[in-house]
């Protein structure tokens, strides 16, 4: 029998004696594995730059334990951990917007859309206004809020199954108001509480440190190879719900799955860091742009995520040296490039 062809490089892998098989797209794997590079370039850069100037090469020995004194503990005990953290959460909010768009078959599906940050900022601000909260309670409030926010959307948008239209009109609605609820929690707080509380809303990686950055990764760590696990699922719930039961999914499981995985993504990243806006939103559709795939893919989005949350951490601590931004700024000018972009792609194609 021929090989099939694909249009593109393929390569079959086959692990544990051919009981494991997958195909990997060569094309695509180049671009994922150059997105990654560009990732650690950028994180090296950040390590380097900032008011007391590391060489790369004393940076690569402090990360290689060569390094002692000032040098460590800038780049390895100040910087380090904020750069994984930014890696990290990048590529969580990457691949739930992956999901997402899958799920409601739109590129304007992702958690922002739907509701998800408006409902953890609204769990966070009870928490500080109306309990004067720790990290971890606020933390546990912004979890609490978006995953309320998640299931009310999931439910309200129930119609003997849910499509991806539903999710988002319900999402946007819901989403308009929490923000009404949330700028009136605003203004009855005290003046510095409600700059403590604007401040967080803003999406924020300043001050944190490995203690937030290694419980992240164990998290991630058990939610990632789920939702991988869940990739060719989604796929077939993309070509219809129909098609998808002949091909033996079952829908509704797999739909509130993938749902519930996609929450915990940035359910992660918003419990340490804050709402950080439009990551999600424009990820997985400049990775289906770059690798010229059909739909949205898990570690493409992955990948340019963590590109887009590096290199907007980095703007954010030094294009306006000595003023360092909340990241979350940078990514919702981002976020506004992208519309536009889009805007005008649309706009070429009438």
């Amino acid at each position: 029998m021929s090989a099939i062809d694909f249009g593109r490089p393929t390569r079959v892998v086959r692990l544990f004696d051919g009981r494991l098989t997958f195909r990997l797209d060569m094309k695509v794997t180049g671009l994922v594995a150059l997105m990654v590079a560009i990732a650690l370039v950028l994180t090296l850069l950040t390590l380097a730059s900032g008011e007391y100037q590391v060489p790369l090469g004393e940076v690569l020995g402090a990360l290689l334990g060569q390094a002692e004194g000032r040098v460590h503990m800038v780049v390895v005990e100040w910087r380090l951990p904020r750069a994984l953290l930014a890696l990290v959460f990048g590529a969580a909010l990457g691949m739930s917007g992956a999901i997402f768009q899958s799920l409601t078959r739109n590129p304007l599906g992702s958690p922002d859309v739907i509701g998800f940050n408006a409902g953890a900022y609204s769990g966070a601000l009870i928490v500080i206004i109306g309990f004067s909260g720790n990290y971890y309670q606020i933390a546990g409030g912004a979890l609490a809020g978006g995953i309320a926010t998640a299931l009310a959307v999931y439910g309200l948008a129930w119609r003997q199954g849910v499509q991806g239209f539903r999710l988002i009109i319900v999402g946007i609605g819901l989403s308009a108001m929490l923000t009404s609820l949330n700028t009136w929690l605003m203004l009855r707080a005290d003046l510095e509480v409600a700059m403590t509380a604007a401040v967080w809303g803003a999406g924020s990686l300043n001050g944190l440190g490995l203690d937030k950055f290694w419980p992240s990764l164990i998290v991630l760590a058990l939610i990632v190879p789920l939702v991988l696990m869940l990739e060719r699922p989604m796929k077939q719930l993309e070509m219809g719900d129909d098609a998808a039961r002949a091909l033996g999914t079952r829908v509704e499981l797999v739909r509130l799955s993938l749902l519930v995985l996609g929450v915990a993504l940035t359910a992660t990243a918003t419990a340490v860091a804050g709402p950080i806006a439009f990551v999600s939103l424009a990820a997985p559709q400049i990775a289906r742009r770059i690798t010229g795939a059909a739909g949205v893919a898990l570690i493409p989005s992955a990948a340019v995520g963590a590109v887009l949350l590096v290199a907007a951490d980095f703007l954010a601590q030094r294009a306006f040296a000595p003023t360092q931004l909340p990241v979350g700024v940078v990514t919702v000018c981002i976020g506004g490039i992208y519309f536009v972009w889009l805007l005008v792609r649309e706009a070429q194609r009438q």
